[in-house]
């Protein structure tokens, strides 16, 4: 029932003293973060301060005390990564324009990017330090201790040894496995089953729900009308082909290339009581055949993952959308359309640029047909002190109605 997609012998072994006795077990991070070269043993003993001078040295605090004291001491942790430098409250005191935060605004929008980047990824490596050991059965012997089982099944499978991971990495999965049980209300759907969709763990959530409101209204290529068949490319949580499946295309092959992906929307389709209209294909990319409907919906930063589990987000050199583009014409039936989703951000954020987008579709033998676009509506497009504002302010995404040339 509970698929592990990493076999612990792929898990590093790692070895700590404690007392006159050396003690060893796996090391374990979703995130793929590499298992700190120094640990120590702390309690409930262990200040904030020093606990947070030893996270910044990169030293593992594999923890002893009190469960819940351990979560306090995460948010302390946090609260002390998160505080301005007394560099950043002098320039913070000066008069600043909305949006131009601590980064001065004459910097490229790809050097604050990048900048925002590197911030976030040492915070998370500084967070990252406060560890748990888990017994085979996950279970966490300390005071006060949870019962994590379920939420540790659901991301790492049944193991059999030992395991050691950070407390941050935790709270994420038990996060995650509230997401799964509850689901998201998609208005797109809303006549299907629960109208909801549970993403897993590792599987990108459609929270920019303003994009499926795009796939709703693009009016079906002529092609369809004798042939309801689309494909989905990158399916995820399933979303976008239960969006095809509620508007009534009869048969819907999704894609994609990554497990958990796979295992998610197979779990939302049959929920959503429309496995009959779709076919789920581990692939990467294309199924065989070709179709008069493609839909797709990439990673829209062109960026390099820090982890694994990013790979929803970003898609490194814009592999993925180049690909989709350059294969498209290849597997549309004749009369048929590949509708691309993409949000402009990563032009906004000077990582690509439009003249990129268009010169890909032209060399891909493609022409554009139409265009849907739709302002976001989440909350950090309107935090004016978000490093980021400038480019969120201004991100339009777009329906692309692509044709052959």
């Amino acid at each position: 029932m509970h698929k592990s997609y990493l076999h612990e012998s792929d898990q590093p072994i790692i070895s700590w003293d404690e007392g006159e006795i050396t003690h060893s077990c796996r090391w374990r991070s979703e995130k793929g973060s590499p298992a700190p070269k120094k640990l120590i043993i702390a309690d409930d003993t262990l200040t904030a301060d020093e606990a947070y001078t030893l996270a910044c040295e990169g030293t593992g605090i594999i923890w002893r005390g009190d469960f819940q004291n351990a979560k306090q001491l995460l948010q302390a942790l946090a609260r002390r990564a998160d505080k301005p430098s007394k560099k950043s409250v002098r320039n913070k005191s000066k008069a600043r324009k909305p949006g131009e935060g601590l980064i001065p605004l004459a910097k490229p929008m790809s050097d604050i990017f990048h900048l925002h980047r590197q911030a976030q990824s040492q915070r998370s490596r500084t967070l990252g330090m406060l560890l748990i050991q888990f017994e085979p059965d996950h279970t966490i012997p300390l005071r006060r201790s949870p019962d994590v089982k379920e939420a540790c099944l659901a991301v790492y499978g049944e193991v059999t040894e030992p395991y050691v991971t950070s407390l941050r990495e935790l709270l994420g999965f038990i996060g995650s496995l509230e997401w799964r049980k509850n689901g998201m209300a998609i208005d797109a759907i809303k006549d299907l089953g629960d109208g909801r969709i549970h993403p897993h763990y590792g599987v990108f959530a459609p929270v920019r729900s303003e994009y499926l409101g795009l796939l709703e209204k693009a009016p079906f290529p002529a092609a369809m009308t004798g042939n309801s068949l689309a494909f989905d490319i990158g399916t995820g949580t399933g979303v976008l082909a239960a969006v095809l499946a509620h508007r009534g295309v009869q048969k819907i092959v999704a894609t994609d290339q990554d497990d958990r992906a796979i295992e998610c929307a197979e779990e939302n389709i049959e929920a959503l009581g429309i496995k009959k209209n779709v076919k789920l294909i581990k692939a990467d990319l294309f199924p065989e055949g070709k179709a008069p409907l493609i839909v797709c919906n990439p990673p829209w930063v062109p960026a390099r993952p820090s982890s694994p589990i990013e790979y929803a987000v970003y898609d490194p050199d814009s592999q993925m959308l180049k690909g989709f583009i350059s294969q498209l014409a290849d597997h549309l039936s004749p009369g048929g359309e590949g509708w691309l989703i993409l949000s402009d951000l990563g032009e906004h954020l000077g990582l690509r640029t439009r003249a990129d987008l268009l010169a890909w579709i032209e060399a891909g033998g493609l022409k554009v047909m139409g265009r849907y676009d739709v302002r976001p509506t989440h909350a950090k497009a309107l935090d004016t002190q978000d490093p980021l504002y400038r480019a969120r302010a201004a991100e339009v995404t777009s329906l692309w109605r692509l044709a052959t040339s």
